[in-house]
């Protein structure tokens, strides 16, 4: 195909989150003059997800509206419009309003969070996901509620930090021995247990929740819970449910399984952000990232690869973020396998970091309150480069100089 024609093909874009839209902004960026389409499923304006539990959710602001100017862009915004289904063979979408063909076209649906069973349609029950989300708590934390927080992951310590800066009554529920089990080990984590009780939230471990009625929380134990309101943090799927029937390969997991560029097992059709997993060769396993960074750096490679451009595979080193108790907290890269973990200052401290080793090469890094540790941390891992243990250990030596 001439290269003429292939920039004039209908790229269809699903989804209007932020891989969504920087796809459709890496497109043109990258020289794409062909038509393109961006459908949301919410009608709001596209906007940034992480301002829902900070800004917004304390009312400090009313949108995270993303500075995009689609009609600058030439990009054909359809919001308020549900995709139900793929038909491949045809090269169609089906939408409430009807299908859509495409030529070419990109996944970004990223992911649902997950329902607490039983609790669906209890009155005070929330998630937090969407700004309608947001908006809907937003009172809660006006009100100074009394308030139960089930799940101690990211959004969990998220919510409950701004519920208690709000002056909320706090209570997290968490199934498990520790906060962020599923995202971090027990060697960091058990620190961040005492930061619930010193932010004045109490945090319940091992607790799992029977029934959720109007005004409480009854736990497994038979504890009773007062709650105005209930917040559930479990976790996500991706959102791939409405790709059912079309052929296309998913993992256990319900992820879009792609290739290094990001190519699903369907001719022409992408998968980027939340709702896909690729191939890491720097980490020797499949990866499934559900953090704002994947959803920014993907949206490249596909723009690449749609324009005949990729040059290397898909391999980033993962990085998140996270704002929880008055700490800073960031992490890069990922450290399953690492057979050394490297610890910096003490985690009883305001400042300290975790950097893990794998035959003395840096494969991951979790910083509390030292983002220099971060940034020279996350190029050391980039580049795979071995330190001196004995020296990255030092607080007071610069990560970078521990380099050999």
């Amino acid at each position: 195909m001439s290269e003429q024609k292939q920039n004039q093909r209908h790229v269809v874009i699903v989804g209007a989150g932020m891989a969504g839209v920087q796809t459709a902004v890496a497109l043109r960026e990258q020289g794409y003059e062909g038509p393109v389409t961006l459908i949301g499923a919410e009608p709001h304006q596209p906007y940034d997800r992480p301002p829902l539990s900070k800004a917004i959710l304390l009312g400090k602001a009313e949108t995270s509206a993303f500075d995009v100017d689609f009609a600058s862009l030439d990009v054909d915004l359809r919001l308020g419009l549900d995709v139900t289904g793929l038909r491949p063979a045809d090269r169609e979408l089906d939408t409430e309003a009807g299908p859509v063909p495409y030529d070419i076209l990109v996944l970004a649906t990223g992911a649902h969070p997950l329902t607490l069973p039983g609790a669906e349609g209890v009155p005070g029950v929330h998630l937090l996901r969407t700004l309608d989300d947001a908006v809907r708590l937003a009172p809660v934390l006006e009100n100074r509620h009394t308030v139960v927080v089930v799940g101690a992951g990211w959004i969990g310590a998220e919510f409950a930090t701004a519920a208690r800066e709000a002056g909320c009554a706090v209570t997290v529920v968490e199934a498990t021995a520790l906060p962020l089990a599923g995202a971090l080990p027990a060697e960091v984590t058990t620190v961040m247990a005492g930061w619930y009780a010193e932010s004045g939230a109490e945090l319940l471990t091992h607790a799992r929740v029977d029934t959720v009625r109007p005004g409480a929380v009854v736990l497994a134990d038979g504890r009773e819970l007062p709650a105005d309101a209930v917040v559930v943090g479990i976790g996500a799927r991706p959102a791939t449910a409405w790709l059912a029937g079309s052929g296309i390969a998913l993992d256990p997991g319900g992820a879009v399984t792609a290739d290094g560029r990001l190519r699903t097992s369907l001719p022409e059709v992408y998968a980027v952000g939340d709702c896909v997993s690729f191939p890491s060769a720097r980490y020797g396993e499949r990866l499934l990232v559900h953090h704002w960074d994947n959803a920014l750096q993907g949206p490249r490679t596909v723009a690449a690869d749609i324009l005949g451009a990729a040059r290397e595979p898909y391999d980033p080193v993962p990085y998140f973020w996270s704002e929880q108790f008055g700490r800073f907290v960031q992490y890069a890269g990922h450290h399953a396998g690492a057979d050394t973990l490297v610890r910096r200052g003490d985690p009883a401290g305001a400042s300290w970091s975790a950097l893990w080793l794998r035959d003395d090469v840096p494969v991951a890094l979790l910083a509390v309150g030292r983002p220099r540790d971060l940034a020279q941390g996350r190029r050391l891992i980039e580049a795979g480069t071995p330190v001196d243990p004995g020296r990255a250990a030092d607080p007071a030596v610069p990560l970078k100089s521990a380099a050999r």
